[in-house]
Order: structure tokens, then C-alpha cells, then sequence
């Protein structure tokens, strides 16, 4: 085992955010600059392997990242049958933002530069938090996202933001493109040939992966632009 591997830690954190405490895992791969906080989307939770999967090539690249709940058990239960919390942006981007705070108090992360990877309404949620904590978050990723749900929060974003859409997501692709036009950041959209909204088609959860990895760590470790960690997407095809 390398020394790099040895010095990853890993864990179970719990995160407190107003009158709830949330769930979330934590990857620090040695000498991380920064941190991702996923914000997933409708339905789902830490244990997305999606986002796990994306996690995993942040890890690569030297990106921590926390994988986290934004709703509680009892919360995701009666949310089964509502889906209304999964909606609530205000909501969802207050918990992202105590959980910033968090990061930013925590002994083994305060002092890493942070961004958020959203996916679907998670998007949303997290250029609303990224707003809310301006001082605070450097990079926004959406893969799927709703950013129109961020509304009045989009031209106040400074976070460099990148959206991720799959070409064949007619609907996002066109709430993805408005919003763009909203935000006064640094921003990109990026379209990936063939995928559907949840991108399962071959390769495209790979090509998000690494359109996530690059950005980030552009501006997380303040490296020059496509500098740093520019594998081959065959490689990453090869991952399970």
C-alpha cells in the first residue's frame, strides 16, 4: 500500500443543522487542497453510487469530498410518499450552508478551499447555499441540475459554476441554457453527447466524472486550467 493510501481517512461524520443533525461520509485523500460537498438530488441520498462513483474520481485527482444526507430518516420517510422536501430548495440550501460552516470549523478540514457537486434539484439547492456562503464556496458542479430552481439566487452566484447536461435531456438542457444566461460568474455548460437525464448510457457518467474533477480542481487547488490530472476517459470507461 502506497503512503498515499495510508494517509486517506475515512469516516462517518455528523453534521448539526439547526434542530436536526445530519449523516455524512468523509474522504480525505492526503495533501488535499480542497473539498466537495455533494448535494444530491430528488430522492436519493449519500449512498447514491452515482455520486459515489464520482467521488471516488475526485479521490484520484486529491479532492476530499462529503457525501451527506439532507434530510433526516424520518424526514426521507414521509418524503417517500410526498416528495415535497425534496423540493423545498430554501430548505435543502440552509442545510448545505451549516454544513459549509461545518467544513470550514472542522480540525481536518478548515483548510480546504470548498465546492459543491449538485445533482438534479441538488443543483438548485446548492447555488442557493453557494450564495448564502459567498465567502466560503469557490466552485459549484451540477450534473443534471435544476439551477432555474435557484431563481433570484442565480445573478448574485460568484462561484465559478459549471453545468453538466445530458444531450438527450431536452427539457434540463433548456432550463440549464436560461440560467446560464442569469449567472455573472465564471460559468461553462457543458453537453454530453447521448446521455439521458440520469446518464446510464455507456461513458457518460465517466465524462461527467472527469468534467467534475477538472473544474474543481482548477479552482479548488488554484492550478492553472487544465493543468492538473487530465487522465484518459478510457481509463475511467474501465471503472465498475
Amino acid at each position: 500500500m502506497s503512503g498515499t493510501e495510508q494517509r486517506t481517512t475515512e469516516r462517518t461524520v455528523h453534521i448539526p443543522a439547526g434542530q436536526v443533525t445530519l449523516d455524512g461520509d468523509l474522504v480525505i485523500p492526503a495533501g488535499a487542497m480542497g473539498i466537495a460537498l455533494f448535494a444530491h438530488g430528488s430522492g436519493s441520498s449519500r449512498h447514491s453510487p452515482r455520486n459515489r462513483f464520482v467521488a471516488g474520481v475526485l479521490h484520484e485527482a486529491g479532492l476530499a469530498t462529503l457525501l451527506m444526507d439532507l434530510l433526516t430518516p424520518d424526514e426521507e420517510a414521509v418524503d417517500i410518499h410526498t416528495a415535497h422536501l425534496r423540493f423545498d430548495i430554501g430548505l435543502l440550501a440552509e442545510r448545505l450552508a451549516r454544513a459549509t460552516d461545518w467544513i470550514a470549523d472542522y480540525q481536518d478540514t478548515n483548510q480546504l478551499r470548498i465546492g459543491y457537486f449538485g445533482a438534479s434539484t441538488g443543483g438548485g439547492a446548492a447555488l442557493v447555499a453557494a450564495v448564502a456562503r459567498l465567502d466560503l464556496v469557490d466552485a459549484v458542479v451540477s450534473r443534471g441540475g435544476r439551477p432555474d430552481l435557484a431563481g433570484e439566487a442565480l445573478a448574485r452566484v460568484r462561484a465559478a459554476t459549471l453545468l453538466i447536461v445530458g444531450g438527450n435531456d431536452a427539457p434540463v438542457i433548456q432550463m440549464n441554457r436560461d440560467a446560464l444566461a442569469r449567472l455573472r460568474c465564471e460559468k461553462r455548460l457543458e453537453i454530453v453527447p447521448g446521455a439521458t437525464h440520469l446518464f446510464e448510457e455507456p461513458g457518460t457518467l465517466e465524462r461527467v466524472a472527469l468534467l467534475a474533477r477538472d473544474w474543481l480542481a482548477e479552482h479548488l487547488r488554484a492550478a492553472p486550467p487544465h493543468q492538473v490530472y487530465q487522465g484518459e476517459i478510457e481509463r475511467a470507461r474501465d471503472e465498475p
